[in-house]
């Protein structure tokens, strides 16, 4: 190795010396005055401190209302931004509207005293509180939670509680209650009475009640008076004059299924699902349908579990369309593109893509086809075309009795109100000839009518023995509304089931009088094509569905008894239970032989329709399942309108089967630690079903009837007793 000389060593040092000296030349020759260095402008000045600091949004956007909703399906959150637009409009209030699993509670305690917190809570499934709203119940009721008080207290907050709930479930607007009951115990300060709405009548006419008796006590407790806001829009909708086709929605209900991209497939961008295999379960020729569609997933990267749901995404009926866009005088332009901007984003945000156009907001984003709510036809009163169709407006919204008699009871929509007050006849298909126009603007119908919701359906399969596909047992909801004054007697018909009624239809090329009867030649006809004729690919049609997880799920040891009630479609969700345990047993007999499935739990299914020969459903299939099963399955029908029936003539019922099985019942259940599973109506069957189980159980354990409930209670909390039931 070479050695350095002496001479070498000092022109290296030299050049470190005067390498350095540049690098620090600022710090070296600089005067004594230090330099001024830039400071960062405060993030929660300009707005974008802690994102989960409610009291600092409220405080930047000088809100005094804060509202905050517990929804699952949306219709909370159109509750709260209700509330919110009419603070606005009678008091000048803005509000922060907000979901609560986006923000942190600890400083709960610091709302402003001339401030107000405002819940709207629907209750899900068993008494639970929905997704959303899990981790603020949890705090709420959390005593070892401290606020930024270093309590768990809210003295002198000022709060209100809407619920959202139906009557027939056991524990009815359990969440709202709850909320109230909890926030008192703090110290908080309710204004006016807590309300709750119920699903089961009439959700509508339960908030108009409480609202109107909840304003004055509002504005007493805010020292607010009414008449300081004003009656602004929501949004601002334009007319476009040359928009690129490709990027306008025309029914399309995610970017990525305009641009035709890739991407996951949720509830925010649903798959277009290929329809593989649409047949009629009931018998052909009868008076009512039942559907059963199979949905390619294969590709989509879409998962399920038995138990899950499908949610289904409709769209409205054509005549429902064409009926608004005549009478809104939007029928000559209803191609024409337009966008919608939100005026107040915070408060209204713009409920479907945009830019689009007249016809395709009607048809696939708005809800149009349900009854047309009370207060909305106050709104639209001042557009009346005559005298004669503002005091008809008129009349409808300040006469309860009378909307409930016309509107309610008829089963009217907006566009058909529209109709009748003008003095048009309903019952023609409509035309821009026959039907009156209404000056109504655009964006008053976008901020009254709510987004068209998908359709839930208990997925009727299992992904073990179809992977690539969903499986969708849906009745077809046809109904004949009440008679009044106005209105004689009529069909009515479910958006989604009817919607898919035509897909079968059109799939396997059939004719609505055909397969149905001529009382059905007024079914409804649909779109469906889709946007840009996306949803048909030669002889296959496609539906724009979403899987929604769900905790309905049998036992993993398959040694646990269980026991489920399904009658109706209530049993779609057990055909997916069997085929997962058909799907074990013929893994588990080619492992172990023959004798595998001894010490399995015995699995009994109740089920129930009207007649063995009219409404089975899935007929065919049981005694495949059962010999599959080697005997671990059972079957008990019920057949309501044919033999045999009671003693005193009266029908029987899968709860009259159940007790007629109560010793084998109660063994399963206190013995075996089995399972119960109850699917279908909450009004009648799944409460029936309940008390005859607690009358079983209380017998079987020597008490009374009460102790049986006790046990059934304690099922539920472990989750041995599992409800997926709709009213």
């Amino acid at each position: 190795m070479a050695v350095a000389s002496s001479s070498d060593v000092a022109i290296l040092a030299l050049g470190v010396v005067l390498a350095a000296a540049y690098l620090f030349r600022d710090s070296i020759f600089s005067s004594s005055t230090p330099k001024a260095v830039p400071v960062a402008p405060s993030k929660l000045a300009n707005g974008h401190g802690n994102p989960r600091d409610f009291i600092a949004k409220m405080k930047e956007g000088k809100k005094r209302l804060i509202i905050f909703y517990g929804s699952q399906t949306g219709t909370a959150e159109e509750y709260a931004i209700r509330i919110a637009k009419e603070a606005k409009t009678k008091f000048g209030l803005t509000s922060l509207v907000c979901d609560p699993e986006e923000y942190d509670f600890e400083n709960l305690d610091q709302v402003p005293e001339d401030s107000c917190v405002i819940f709207v809570m629907a209750t899900y499934g068993e008494g639970e509180p929905t997704d959303n709203a899990v981790q603020l119940m949890e705090n709420l009721t959390d005593s070892a939670f401290e606020f930024s008080n270093g309590q768990h207290g809210l003295e002198g907050l000022k709060y209100v509680v809407f619920g959202l709930g139906n009557r027939t479930y056991e524990h009815y607007n359990a969440i709202a209650r709850q909320v109230d009951d909890e926030l008192t115990k703090m110290g908080a300060v309710r204004i006016g009475e807590r309300g709750e709405g119920d699903d089961d009548k009439s959700m509508e006419e339960d908030y108009l009640e409480w609202k109107d008796n909840f304003w004055p006590a509002f504005a007493e407790a805010l020292g607010v008076e009414e008449g300081q806001g004003g009656d602004t829009p929501d949004f601002a909708v334009t007319e476009l004059e040359s928009h690129p086709p490709e990027k306008v929605y025309l029914g399309e209900l995610s970017a990525r299924a305009l641009t035709k991209t890739k991407g996951i497939h949720d509830a925010k961008n649903p798959y277009a699902s290929p329809v593989k295999i649409s047949r009629e379960l009931f018998q052909v020729g009868g008076d009512r349908n039942c559907v059963h569609v199979e949905l390619d997933i294969e590709g989509s990267g879409i998962t399920y579990q038995h138990g899950d749901h499908v949610g289904v995404w409709p769209l409205n009926p054509d005549v429902e369309v064409d009926r608004l866009l005549c009478a809104l005088g939007l029928y000559s332009k209803k191609d024409t593109v337009i966008n919608v901007d939100s005026l107040d984003p915070a408060l209204a945000k713009v409920p479907f893509p945009v830019p689009s156009t007249y016809i395709s907001v009607l048809r696939h984003y708005i809800d149009i086809s349900a009854v047309a709510g009370r207060q909305i036809l106050g709104v639209l009163a001042k557009f009346a075309p005559s005298p004669e169709a503002d005091a008809f407006m008129r009349n409808l919204t300040s006469n309860k009795d009378e909307y409930a008699a016309v509107v309610a009871n008829g089963c009217l929509k907006l566009g058909e109100v529209l109709q009748l007050a003008a003095g048009n006849d309903i019952n023609a298909h409509p035309t821009p000839q026959n039907t009156t126009a209404w000056a109504i603007p655009f964006d008053i119908v976008i901020s009254s009518i709510p987004r068209l919701q998908p359709r839930y359906y208990s997925i009727s399969s299992s992904p073990k023995l179809n992977p690539t596909s969903v499986h969708v047992t849906a009745v077809v909801l046809k109904y004949e509304s009440i008679a009044n004054k106005l209105v004689a007697s009529r069909w009515v018909h479910g958006v989604g089931s009817n919607f898919l009624l035509n897909i079968k239809h059109a799939a396997n090329g059939e004719t609505a009088d055909a397969s149905e009867g001529i009382e059905h030649i007024s079914l409804p006809a649909y779109a469906i094509e889709g946007p840009r004729g996306a949803h048909k690919a030669e002889d296959v049609y496609k539906i724009p569905v979403h899987v929604r997880r769900s905790t309905f799920r049998l036992p993993t040891n398959p040694k646990s008894p269980v026991i489920m009630v399904g009658p109706g479609t209530g049993v779609a969700p057990f055909r997916g239970f069997i085929q997962e345990r058909v799907a074990l047993a013929r893994r588990t007999l080619e492992k172990n032989g023959d004798d595998a499935l001894a010490d399995w739990g015995q699995i009994s299914l109740f089920y129930g329709c009207r007649k063995s020969t009219e409404d089975f459903l899935y007929k065919d299939e049981w005694p495949q399942y059962t010999a599959e099963l080697k005997g671990k399955f059972t079957m008990h029908c019920a057949f309501s309108r044919e033999p045999p029936y009671k003693p005193d003539g009266s029908k029987i019922y899968v709860q009259d089967l159940i007790w007629d099985d109560r010793k084998n019942i109660a063994d399963a259940i206190l013995n075996g630690k089995g399972y119960v599973y109850i699917c279908g109506d909450a009004k009648a069957m799944s409460k029936a079903v309940e008390e005859v189980l607690a009358r079983i159980l209380g017998e079987a354990k020597g008490g009374s009837e009460a102790e049986g409930a006790a046990e059934i209670k304690l099922m539920k909390e472990r989750s041995r007793l599992m409800l997926d039931v709709w009213s």
